[in-house]
């Protein structure tokens, strides 16, 4: 009997207003969770429900390490649970955020996501969860286009001189590839903007598209 026959689809029948995913994408750097985090602090200053997703919280928790699941579970489980940051890795990371933050939009948040997220597929892959869930424009993906010399030149955690001195193994824009959006639903530019301008604009976006109700308060 296959695994599929156990598992069987529980329709809800509560009806609630979807939310969206505002998926961040950009090299290490490039100032998706800058951006990102200004945009949730612009919703909840305006009462609207939203939840960011990043690095900080989804690889420590959902997402860890081989290396952070062993202590508490054991090795066996670590190597086949944990994630790393090779391309499979990464492809389950992603995997899994845009499952919880597909729950999260069908619960009515407005879900922000800030991942380097480096391959096209990858991402059309979540942007096909989202959508196929829902409807078309559910899922805004947004470009933090910043130059690779600029994100060299930040480097807020090491990680660029780490690559660069062979430290570190597949990093993206150094070794590995990242792979441009080919139609986003918004670029930013990070140079000669404000934080507060960039978020600004996102927040826009969502309102012209109905994502945000046009009653709250403009920026």
């Amino acid at each position: 009997m296959s695994e599929k026959t156990h598992i069987t689809w529980h329709p809800h029948t509560v009806t609630r207003r979807r939310g969206c995913v505002v998926w961040f994408t950009g090299l290490s750097g490039s100032g998706k969770s800058t951006i990102a985090n200004a945009v949730d602090s612009l919703l909840v200053e305006q009462q609207l429900p939203s939840f960011l997703l990043d690095g900080d919280n989804v690889r420590h928790g959902l997402n860890a390490s081989p290396a952070m699941l062993k202590e508490v579970h054991g090795e066996a489980f670590a190597q086949r649970f944990g994630l790393g940051f090779q391309a499979e890795d990464r492809e389950e990371n992603i995997r899994r955020i845009s499952a919880v933050a597909e729950l999260f939009c069908s619960a009515g948040l407005i879900t922000l996501t800030a991942f380097v997220s480096p391959y096209r597929r990858d991402r059309q892959l979540a942007r096909n969860h989202v959508e196929g869930q829902g409807s078309q424009g559910d899922f805004v993906e947004v470009l933090i286009d910043t130059p690779l010399e600029i994100c060299e030149q930040r480097d807020p955690k090491g990680l660029y001189k780490k690559a660069r001195a062979g430290e570190i193994r597949g990093f993206t824009g150094i070794d590995d590839p990242y792979e441009r959006p080919d139609s986003p639903e918004l670029v930013l530019k990070t140079d000669g903007q404000s934080i507060t301008d960039l978020a600004s604009e996102v927040l826009q976006y969502l309102r012209d598209h109905g994502k945000v109700d046009r009653n709250t308060a403009s920026i």
